[in-house]
Formats: C-alpha cells, sequence, structure tokens
C-alpha cells in the first residue's frame, strides 16, 4: 500500500481485474490482505468468521508490530471499533441510546443555519481571494466538524485542535514518535471534555454516553474516550471527504448538475452516487479471519489484517456494470455501494453523514449556481494516506450568488 496515498482509481481497477482480494503489504512491511470485490467486500464484512478484535491479529499477538505503527489505533482503539459480539452489542446499544434518530433530526436547523453561515464566509473569502477560495478550508471542513462539537458539548476554541489531530490519526505516513504522540493528545484533549462533562453535564452527546446505562453497566473510561474519538474522526474526516468528492463530482460533470437542477434527480442522488462512485474511505482497516477464509477463491489466511476496499468495491464492474466508473445520479441508491459499511458494524452516523451532505450541496449550489473548480482536477494534491480518499484542498471560483 502506497502510504502517501493518492487517486485510487486505477490500482484497483488493476486488482479487480486480477480478483476480488489482494495481497498487501502495510507501513512497516506488515504482511496484509485488502478485499475489493463490492460482493466478496459485502460477504466478508458480515461473515460470522471475521473479527474486529485485536485478539485475532496474529502478527499483533505475536509481538510483531513495532511501537509507534501508523495504524495501530485501529487495531487496538478500546470501544465499538475493536469489539464482536455481545461485546460489540452492548457498546452500540449504549451509543445508540444518546445517538438517537431523534437527536439526529434535531440537528437540522442548526445544520441549515451552520450552512448560511458558511456560505457567506465561503463568499468573503473568494471576494479577499481575488474570485477564488478553498472550499474545503471554509466550507467542507468547518460544517461537519463544527456539526460533531456540537455533539459533544465542545468549545469551538477547540475545533482547530481536534481537526489536526483527527488528520492525524488518519495518516499512513506519520512517524512513530507522531503516533504515539497524537494518540495521547488525542486521549487527553477528550478526557479533558469528558471531566468538564462529568462535572456540568448538558444536552450533548458527551453527557450522555456518560450517562448511558444498560443492566446498570455504562461504558468504561477507556471505552468512552474510544468511543468519542471515533466519533470525531468518523464523525467529520469521513464527511469532509464526501461533501469534498462531491463538489469535484458535480463541478466535473455539469450535465448531471443540471439533472439535478431540473428535477431528473435529487440532491440525495448525488450524495449516492459520490459514496458508490468515489467513497470518502479508500481502504478501511482492519478485520481478521478467526480461521483460513476463501472468498471468491482466494484464501485469506487465519489472523491476517484485512483492509475494506470501499473505493475499488464502488467500481466493482461485475456489481455497478461495464460503466462502473462514470459518474451518473440517476443510479443512486443506498443500497448499491458498501462505503458506509455493511453487516453490525454499518455505520452509526450515515443518517448524520447523508444530512449533512445533502444540505451542503444544495444550499451550496443554489447560492452559488455557477461556482466551479478553479483550477484543473489533476493539480489538486491527494489526501497523504490510503484510508482516507480525498483531496487536501479544492480551490473555487463561487461567482456571484443567487
Amino acid at each position: 500500500m502506497d502510504a502517501h496515498g493518492g487517486c485510487p482509481h486505477a490500482a484497483n481497477a488493476r486488482l479487480l481485474a486480477e480478483g476480488s482480494a489482494a495481497e498487501v503489504v502495510l507501513p512497516d512491511e506488515v504482511p496484509g490482505m485488502a478485499v475489493l470485490g463490492h460482493e466478496a467486500l459485502k460477504e466478508f464484512l458480515a461473515h460470522p468468521e471475521v473479527s474486529k478484535s485485536p485478539g485475532h491479529f496474529a502478527a499483533l499477538r505475536e509481538g510483531r508490530i513495532p511501537e509507534g505503527w501508523s495504524l495501530m489505533n485501529f487495531a487496538v482503539l478500546p470501544g465499538m471499533l475493536t469489539s464482536d459480539g455481545d461485546e460489540h452489542r452492548r457498546l452500540r446499544s449504549l451509543v445508540s441510546k444518546a445517538f438517537t434518530a431523534r437527536r439526529v433530526e434535531g440537528l437540522r436547523p442548526g445544520i441549515e443555519a451552520l450552512t448560511a453561515r458558511l456560505l457567506d464566509r465561503l463568499d468573503a473569502a473568494a471576494e479577499a481571494g481575488g474570485g477564488i477560495a478553498d472550499l474545503r478550508a471554509h466550507f467542507a471542513l468547518p460544517l461537519p466538524l463544527s456539526v460533531i462539537c456540537e455533539l459533544f458539548g465542545v468549545d469551538e476554541a477547540a475545533h482547530d485542535r481536534l481537526h489536526e489531530l483527527s488528520d492525524l490519526a488518519v495518516s499512513t505516513t506519520v512517524t512513530p514518535e507522531q503516533a504515539i504522540a497524537t494518540t495521547r493528545d488525542m486521549a487527553a484533549t477528550l478526557a479533558g471534555i469528558v471531566a468538564v462533562r462529568r462535572e456540568s453535564p448538558g444536552d450533548d452527546l458527551a453527557s450522555a454516553l456518560i450517562a448511558a446505562r444498560e443492566d446498570g453497566e455504562g461504558l468504561s473510561e477507556a471505552e468512552l474516550i474510544g468511543t468519542l474519538m471515533l466519533f470525531v474522526v468518523a464523525g467529520h474526516e469521513t464527511t469532509l471527504n464526501l461533501i469534498t468528492n462531491a463538489v469535484r463530482a458535480l463541478c466535473a460533470h455539469r450535465e448531471q448538475l443540471e439533472l439535478i437542477r431540473s428535477g431528473g434527480a435529487s440532491w440525495a442522488d448525488a450524495v449516492e452516487e459520490t459514496l458508490r462512485w468515489d467513497s470518502p474511505v479508500s481502504y478501511f482497516p482492519f478485520r481478521y479471519p478467526i480461521r483460513d477464509l476463501t472468498i471468491d477463491g482466494t484464501v485469506i489466511p487465519r489472523g491476517t489484517p484485512v483492509l475494506a476496499g470501499y473505493s475499488a468495491a464502488g467500481r466493482d464492474p461485475a456489481a455497478h456494470g461495464p460503466d462502473a466508473d462514470r459518474f451518473d445520479v440517476r443510479r443512486a441508491s443506498p443500497g448499491r455501494h458498501l462505503s458506509l459499511g455493511h453487516g453490525a458494524h454499518y455505520c452509526l452516523g450515515a443518517p448524520l453523514a447523508r444530512m449533512e451532505a445533502t444540505i451542503a450541496l444544495e444550499r451550496l449550489f443554489t447560492r452559488f449556481p455557477d461556482l466551479d473548480l478553479a483550477v484543473p482536477e489533476a493539480e489538486l494534491p491527494r489526501h497523504a494516506s490510503f484510508v482516507g480518499n480525498s483531496v487536501q484542498v479544492l480551490p473555487v471560483r463561487p461567482g456571484p450568488g443567487a
């Protein structure tokens, strides 16, 4: 795996032509595998003999993973990310009590108001920048970051620090020293938030998680910090990439944008097709077979760390047809992609991500109907990670507001 990331689609196509699963080399020469094909990945994600527990990671159990490994948090972070069975159900049930559909829907008016303010800031940034502004920095980032921090009851002063730490947490190019420091600093920052919320509970997710109980048992301190870390990273990094990728796709396919404006498709369709066509997560770590498994003719040995190849599965011709690499909002359907997961670990925040992205796209292109990229797509610097899939900046010309 290229630790420096880059656009994954050409490499994905080459690998898919050879099979639905492939051997890969992870950072620090750790051997692993990736499942790439749509049907193979769907089977693997829901397989009863595939675990998320680090106890099944053979190389980690045997002491062959170096300290400060750039992917260590994905393997050992306490909470839902690394649990199975009854333990995962317990944790998910506790979190679900705090992250209800009613709480998510209650965020809609605030998201709409925040979106309007951020569009004003984007307009001002473009005016100050000679007609050009970085949409990722001024719009796609602060929207989901502000929402997730509001859910936690985090002061705005801490937003930038949490984003900085989140970026480092998903990077596959950090040094061992950076990886260790990132984990330490993120845990300390979140522990500070928990301490404040224990002292002064509010109507926020952190307070609700602290108060959540099931049969008298709540989240342990490690589980609580791990859960908040998962929400911070997954709750804004993926939505940030989703909004960025959707804007890039619509700017590059103006006929699709006009189709939506004419009523032939919806903004929600644009979100679903972006999730399929340019998944915000490319390869997500980790799952481990608890015995040797054969997936679509390929043997995945017991204890192997396996990446879920969401960006590859989204363009698998076997599932999406010979034009799988074509962006077309008319084929959008939540059931046509796996980019938000599948099975017991399906993304708990999926409804929030969809809501944020749909509101963002509709309000953005309504306010700035002529918005377009300010530089050619090929010149946009890519994420320095094979986990996240997007670009680092998105210079746009908003044009006159409607």
